[in-house]
């Protein structure tokens, strides 16, 4: 190996020693409101106004904000012989809570939940199963029935998986052509922002949003939540109760979390539910068929070993459940940050 390898390999090596440190660093900033006060402050400020005006030690400040500029959360500017820190476009657009595009909800859910389970993978791994009774100290069937505990962590888990919609919402949508399925039914979708942007393309079509009655209680106490004359929310467990008849079904990121048994279970309540010639719409992180990659789908598959049954899976394995199910003609479209695939009734 000569030298210039050598260095690239000693780079990686430490990116991926440093990674978990690396992610906190820029939850930390967030949590703290460093993004937000920057945004809303308009000019440069110096560490010690930024300490002052957040309540932090002035030398914990200063270390963080000289650690946001080297990983290129923020930018830094001398003047007067002072140090004076602004947020860079990244943190604008995706760190400072207040953003249309903020990821600050999903941010918080790895910081306080998931990264912190992550010290139990080698158990998981060892044993092949999920660790939540060492993560949450209490015995559950699954992670939704921890998260769902409280009002305030059901509101926070919600919202959290709605952060990544902001993104490539539409991209996923306009992935195949939605405008003949004139009735869509988000299954687990939350506060529907999937659906609003199915309907933002096809206004023609109206929606249902079918979820857990604490989930939709949870969100209808926002005040920033809203319920357009298009769609309407239907309660249930997606499981145990009848689903809504609708022509499109919608499942984004439902089913990574469960085992194929459940899978098969889910996809074949809702091809008897859906109308003739009617589909489903899976939006999910898909393997390579080799599986060397993408990583995004691996990192996503050691978090469903930690924390539920399921896995993510390569196309084929997504058409065997599809075939199982009775769906047919299943199609795949490759995108920015998640896959869609599109199943035909």
């Amino acid at each position: 190996m000569d030298s210039i390898e050598d260095f690239e390999s000693i780079q990686v090596l430490h990116q991926y020693q440093y990674g978990l440190l690396i992610s906190k660093v820029m939850f930390t900033a967030s949590e703290l409101g460093v993004f937000d006060l920057l945004l809303e402050s308009g000019e440069p400020l110096s560490s010690g106004a930024i300490a002052e005006r957040l309540g932090t030690s002035p030398s914990g400040m200063e270390r963080l904000l000289e650690a946001c500029v080297g990983l290129k959360f923020l930018r830094m500017e001398r003047k007067e012989n002072r140090s004076l820190y602004g947020n860079s476009a990244l943190a604008d657009l995706y760190l400072a809570k207040s953003s249309p595009k903020s990821q600050y909800n999903f941010m918080n859910l790895l910081s306080e939940n998931l990264y912190p389970s992550a010290q139990y993978l080698t158990d998981a791994v060892r044993e092949g199963t999920e660790q939540l009774e060492s993560i949450y100290g209490a015995s559950s069937k699954n992670c939704f029935e921890v998260l769902y505990r409280s009002d305030e962590r059901l509101y926070r888990f919600s919202r959290a998986m709605d952060d990544v919609w902001s993104l490539c919402g539409k991209e996923v949508v306009s992935a195949f052509d939605l405008s003949n399925f004139p009735l869509i039914c988000d299954v687990g979708g939350a506060a529907g922002t999937l659906a609003k942007e199915c309907i933002s393309l096809h206004p023609n079509s109206t929606a249902i949003v079918f979820d857990l009655p604490e989930v939709v209680e949870s969100l209808k106490k926002d005040p920033a939540f809203s319920q357009e004359s298009w769609m309407t929310f239907q309660t249930g467990d997606f499981f145990k109760d009848p689903v809504p008849e609708a022509d499109l079904y919608i499942l984004a990121r439902i089913l990574h979390s469960w085992n194929d048994e459940k899978c098969i279970q889910l996809l074949t309540k809702l091809h008897k539910a859906c109308k003739p010639g009617g589909g489903v719409l899976v939006v999910e992180l898909v393997l390579d068929e080799d599986k060397c990659g993408p990583p995004e789908a691996h990192l996503y598959s050691m978090l469903m070993l930690l924390h539920n049954k399921g896995k993510e899976r390569t196309s084929s394995e997504y058409q065997a459940l599809f075939t199982a199910a009775g769906f047919k003609e299943m199609q795949l479209k490759k995108g920015t940050l998640y896959d869609t695939l599109m199943g035909r009734k």
